[in-house]
């Protein structure tokens, strides 16, 4: 009965134009990252981060999660000078709410210096995160026949990521009612 009411109060129309919304919000999500920095450790003293960044690659969009103690430390982004001499009291920027949980995006393809202030720094809670332009898409396998089946490529590459996003949002309506 629920259902019926949702879609007397919004109307097929209104529906179509939402769930089209939500997909092309969502498609550009797909792609990016949010990486916990220090993964279980968090944003705290005796981690070692350049091991920590090491084998992972941090793409123009991706998302930096700082989890620490809100009481003690914080999160400033350095200049490389400033960064090496772990002089932290001329920031580029202060990404430190107050919470504890700061979230930085990696907009920008360049490398990104962090440390914590306080004489934190001097302890090993500094990273550098170089961040790159996002690779290009594989090639496509060379097709056997002179055409192209479009039906195919149509379905695999946007009918199937579409219906799971109508799913998500069709069941978030749901829930909403």
């Amino acid at each position: 009965m629920e259902v019926a009411g949702i879609r007397r109060s919004f109307g097929w129309p209104t529906m179509a134009v939402v769930l089209i919304c939500a997909l092309l919000v969502m498609l550009p999500q797909v792609y990016s990252v949010r990486y916990i920095l220090g993964s279980r450790f968090g944003w705290t003293s005796n981690v070692n981060y350049t091991n920590w960044a090491k084998d992972k690659h941090f793409y123009n969009g991706d998302w930096l999660f700082f989890v620490y103690d809100r009481n003690q430390m914080n999160v400033l982004e350095l200049n490389k000078t400033n960064y090496e001499t772990c002089n932290t009291d001329h920031p580029l920027h202060n990404w430190t709410t107050g919470a504890g949980r700061d979230v930085v995006p990696l907009n920008v393809t360049k490398t990104y210096y962090f440390a914590s202030g306080k004489g934190f720094c001097y302890g090993g809670m500094k990273v550098a995160i170089h961040v790159e332009n996002t690779p290009p898409p594989p090639k496509a396998a060379p097709v056997r026949s002179g055409s192209t089946n479009l039906l195919t490529s149509f379905k695999g590459q946007i009918l199937i990521p579409a219906l799971f996003a109508t799913a998500a949002v069709w069941d978030a309506f749901l829930l909403l009612g």
